[in-house]
């Protein structure tokens, strides 16, 4: 058989249907385009992490060179305090019951406990002015008593209401005899005025200012009673 052109015509494929309007190929693009900048601005959204708060305790004013007319002559150096890794980091520690300890994620502290007391002790020492001088010890400083101690607790406990506890115990060595001299064991329960993070730091503060200016008092009445000629 023989066709004669015209006889049979093909489909136009590139036709569209009657009632649509023909989308261009590039505007299609655009529009996905637009559509997955949207969809991943709106999945980082979701995924962005929380911003962090830090706390730290009142330190007291140093005194500098300020020495009393009656300050006992001596220096003293104080060393660093031993603890668990959890008070040797920046996280704000709670116990859950009397075996389990925890760690807010978004919370923290501005130093790790143990250096933050370690230096509100050492300002709280010199702001007496009972003393010659008193540092940090360090292998070029000397002095003649050196004090070291061991913190045990620093944390939030749960309870009704909730308290924090601070336990600390310092002691003094004769740098001379190499005797231990004085020691003083602390341990106090503050309560917290609620449950939130800034209550606890401002309990967890209180306490530790409680506990320093007791150990200061007690090293007080130590060099009182034996007297440093």
């Amino acid at each position: 058989m023989n066709w004669a052109p015209g006889d049979m015509e093909l489909p136009d494929f590139g036709k569209v249907p009657a009632g649509h309007k023909k989308t261009a190929p590039g505007k299609s693009r655009r529009v996905l385009i637009v559509a997955l900048a949207l969809m991943a601005g709106w999945l980082s959204g979701c995924g962005a992490a929380r911003p962090s708060k830090y706390y730290q305790l009142t330190v007291p004013a140093d005194a500098g060179a300020i020495e009393k007319a009656d300050a006992v002559p001596v220096r003293l150096l104080l060393g660093g305090l031993v603890t668990s890794h959890l008070y040797r980091e920046d996280r704000i520690v709670y116990g859950n019951g009397p075996e389990q300890l925890g760690t807010y994620e978004y919370q923290r502290w501005a130093e790790p406990p143990a250096e933050m007391i370690q230096e509100v002790l050492l300002r709280e020492l010199r702001a007496t002015g009972h003393y010659r001088a008193v540092h940090m010890r360090r292998s070029n400083v000397t002095g003649d008593f050196a004090i070291r101690g061991r913190l045990y607790d620093f944390k939030e406990v749960d309870g009704s209401p909730t308290s924090t506890r601070v336990t600390l115990e310092l002691e003094m060595r004769d740098l001379k005899t190499g005797a231990t001299v004085w020691n003083h064991y602390y341990t106090h329960d503050e309560p917290a005025s609620g449950k939130d993070v800034p209550a606890i730091v401002a309990a967890l503060d209180k306490n530790v200012q409680q506990g320093v200016k007791e150990m200061v008092e007690s090293l007080d009445q130590y060099f009182a009673s034996h007297p440093i000629k």
